[in-house]
């Protein structure tokens, strides 16, 4: 059996605002197995990063959060601050979306690389000054020796993405969970990153979460993939199955929404997410979908088995069949 080294059971994140309780993520259920890159994709304010940030101990004070998350066995729901800064970095890391603010401007690239290595790590300076060289060799950064002793205003921005990818992996994490990070990039140089990403995973054998919504990049990298919406799980499975026959109307939707040779036009989806201070009755996607009917404004859906996937849709096994995108 694969071994689970990231569980996440009925995860519940609300933040209190002026306008009332805001329910970002609403009992999210998923499993990292080890070695595999699972995408996380859905629209903005999906609940996909906060769901990791949540994981992660990274959500304010004004965030209260329920449920179970299990890494490698350890309870990380409730632990304390002290505990999670042990986590943070040598369990459990984090690419974020923006390098150059994840990135101290006053100092010199190689000693970032090194911190985080003498915070997990019990190394002289001169071995962590040497690992964070062949750290920066290993993600693809030129004449690391002497980039070491740059700075960040002095990289690009697919540079700097590479040394956020160089100290995420310092301490060899068990899960990494990269959060949008080729969103700023243009396209080769988002496709150098990836490669990255899949070098380190092969390397070092390490579960990586990839959460974006560019279900392009989930095709060519994931091995499985959630999809959600409004702070839901509403499909999940094997890359092959989501892309050969998707069930879930949002999916569908996402994926008649990608670019593809010989399409003339793209088909949106119609609307807008909804308001998670007032989140709609059922199905939360029953305003946008075109198979919506009475059913879809009742209980909110679980996920069930369909196929080879699992889809919250109470009205998959009934909607005619679905293209082909793979």
């Amino acid at each position: 059996m694969t071994e689970k080294v990231l569980e996440i059971r009925d995860l519940r994140v609300t933040f209190d605002t002026p306008s009332g309780p805001l329910e970002a993520v609403r009992g999210i259920d998923l499993d990292v197995e080890a070695g595999e890159l699972l995408g996380v994709v859905g629209e903005s304010g999906s609940g996909k990063s906060v769901t990791f940030l949540a994981t992660m101990g990274l959500l304010p004070v004004r965030a209260r959060v329920t449920g179970s998350v299990l890494l490698a066995g350890e309870q990380l729901i409730g632990a304390s601050n002290k505990y999670m800064r042990s986590v943070r970095g040598r369990l459990l890391s984090m690419i974020f979306q923006d390098p150059l603010s994840a990135l101290n401007p006053v100092h010199r690239i190689g000693d970032q690389i090194s911190e985080m290595l003498q915070s997990h790590q019990n190394l002289s300076s001169r071995d962590a000054a040497k690992r964070a060289i062949e750290l920066l060799d290993i993600v693809g950064i030129p004449q690391p020796s002497d980039r070491a002793g740059q700075y960040p205003h002095e990289f690009s921005g697919g540079m700097r993405q590479r040394v956020i990818i160089a100290i995420a992996i310092a301490n060899n994490p068990k899960v990494l969970i990269a959060d949008e990070p080729t969103t700023a990039l243009d396209v080769t140089v988002q496709a150098q990153i990836l490669e990255v990403i899949e070098r380190v995973q092969e390397r070092f054998g390490t579960a990586v979460v990839l959460i974006t919504h560019d279900l392009g990049v989930i095709a060519r990298v994931a091995d499985r993939v959630n999809v959600m919406y409004a702070g839901r799980n509403v499909e999940q499975g094997t890359i092959d199955s989501l892309f050969d026959h998707p069930s879930h109307p949002y999916t569908r939707g996402l994926l008649a929404s990608l670019p593809r040779p010989g399409k003339q036009r793209l088909k949106p989806i119609t609307g807008f997410p909804p308001n998670m201070l007032n989140p709609p009755s059922g199905c939360a996607f029953h305003t946008r979908c075109e198979f919506a009917a009475d059913i879809c404004k009742g209980e909110l859906p679980n996920l069930v088995s369909f196929g080879d996937l699992q889809t919250a849709c109470v009205r998959a096994r009934e909607l005619p069949k679905s293209e082909n995108f793979a």
